[in-house]
């Protein structure tokens, strides 16, 4: 089959078009004819091998697709070939062929047209696992989501306005305020030209924030580490800037905050029934129109390698995604 291959972990660079044996579905998995790909920051940071896990090269990158059903394993109940679906694995969707657990396979409804559930999977996801699972964020609550534009940032703006949240949006680009701001954030915040502590405490009369959803770590985790309302949730999501900071633990202790993680591939393999009960309700919500992703672009699978060049260059609102089928 056609696919988009990692050679090496050296990034964009080492990917290149070529062929890969077709998956066969074992017995607790779905094998789907892949219609759509969305380009992850995982996906870039897999192939640059700065994720925790390293596939055996070549390999396959892309954790989420969409696309229809070709093939069952006999362990598997509820999906059928010809069945439009989104799934999500740790990598292997930038390719003609996705084998993916049946737990972490959704069912797409027509509403919904596959580039848009491709997105879903992964970034509508983790917002959700985050915001309603960890968190338990409730209505006039204050959510602060930093990297806010982005795939993961810009579903998480998208839910928190969803349950009722006062959403503060951190961004690096004054271009992406617009779409933060439609999207549902009430304030934006330019984290690169703006001060994070004074801009928080001035939106808030100094009682700091409810739930932070911070992806950047480095100084911002820090900053915000000192800027949690009492009962807070200091959520750490991910570490775009590269630091993985060191949190003295005087500072939830004096606000009676927590500081929560949300790492929503560990959750789909541990807790498969929750999962993918979610990823459904997600999904739904999609369909009934009271969640929107947003696609910033769609590219031809052969253009991979430039997609994950904008995820690394911060130039994508939403989500990129590739064209399989058909490209």
């Amino acid at each position: 089959m056609r696919a988009m291959l990692c050679h090496a972990f050296e990034g964009p660079d080492a990917l290149a078009l070529g062929d890969a044996p077709s998956p066969v579905a074992a017995a607790d998995e779905v094998v789907i004819a892949v219609d759509s790909a969305a380009v992850n920051f995982m996906d870039l940071l897999m192939t640059q091998g700065g994720y925790q896990l390293r596939p055996d090269l070549p390999y396959v990158p892309g954790t989420d697709a969409a696309g229809t059903v070709v093939a069952v394993g006999p362990e598997v109940a509820g999906f059928s070939p010809g069945d439009r679906v989104v799934g999500t694995g740790w990598y292997g969707a930038f390719a003609e062929r996705m084998a993916i657990k049946h737990w972490r396979c959704t069912t797409v409804p027509d509403e919904v047209d596959l580039k848009t559930a491709s997105t879903v999977a992964q970034g509508y996801l983790t917002a959700w696992y985050s915001l309603v699972e960890q968190a338990n964020l409730q209505p006039g609550e204050t959510l602060f989501v930093t990297g806010a534009a982005g795939g993961v940032g810009l579903a998480t703006v998208d839910v928190g306005r969803m349950l009722g949240a006062r959403v503060i949006a951190g961004i690096g680009d004054d271009a992406k305020a617009e779409i933060v701001r439609r999207y549902g954030a009430s304030e934006v915040i330019n984290l690169r030209t703006e001060d994070l502590r004074s801009r928080i405490k001035a939106l808030t009369d100094g009682a700091g924030v409810d739930v932070c959803f911070e992806m950047l770590g480095g100084d911002t985790f820090m900053t915000m580490g000192r800027l949690m309302a009492w009962n807070g949730r200091l959520m750490p999501i991910g570490f775009v800037a590269g630091e993985i900071p060191s949190l003295p633990m005087n500072l939830p202790l004096l606000k009676n905050y927590a500081v929560v993680g949300a790492f929503v591939g560990a959750w789909n393999d541990r807790c498969p029934e929750d999962s993918s009960a979610a990823q459904q309700k997600v999904v739904d919500l999609v369909a009934e129109g009271r969640l929107t992703p947003h696609v910033d672009r769609v590219l031809p699978l052969a253009e991979a390698a430039e997609a994950m060049r904008m995820v690394a260059d911060r130039e994508v609102q939403g989500r990129v995604v590739l064209e399989v089928a058909g490209s």
